[in-house]
């Protein structure tokens, strides 16, 4: 059975981190909000296009969440258009973020943090980029 793509990625925290993280993937990231399911829990779907590739939950009341902790995850990575757009939409909130080119690849990437701390990878093709 191998795998044939990536569905989603999943982010928990309580509501008020989940509602920055929310509006930070919208308007930085550039994802949009969409139908989410009737869970019994509260959350969010954001979307590429047409697939759900973020969901936010809620962590249940007392859900021990371990912060800060050392782990193996670095960043996600997304495939984008229009670099000067999303170097824009940084600039205008602020974000700090560095580049870099790919060898070989003729990809260019930019690199940041989302207001939770995780690593995110916007991916150009270096004809965008320039």
């Amino acid at each position: 059975m191998p795998v044939t793509g990536l569905s989603h990625y999943n982010l928990r925290a309580d509501r008020l981190v989940l509602d920055t993280l929310r509006d930070f993937y919208v308007d930085v990231v550039g994802l949009a909000a969409g139908y989410r399911p009737p869970f019994n829990s509260h959350g969010y779907w954001l979307y590429a296009g047409s697939q759900a590739v973020l969901h936010l939950s809620e962590a249940s009341s007392g859900e021990a969440r371990r912060v800060n902790v050392t782990n193996t995850f670095d960043h996600v990575a997304f495939v984008c258009e229009d670099i000067a757009a999303s170097v824009a939409r940084l600039q205008r909130f602020n974000v700090p973020y560095r580049s870099d080119d790919v060898p070989l690849t003729r990809q260019h990437q930019l690199f940041f943090s989302d207001p939770a701390g995780n690593g995110v990878e916007l991916n150009f093709a270096q004809d965008d980029a320039r």
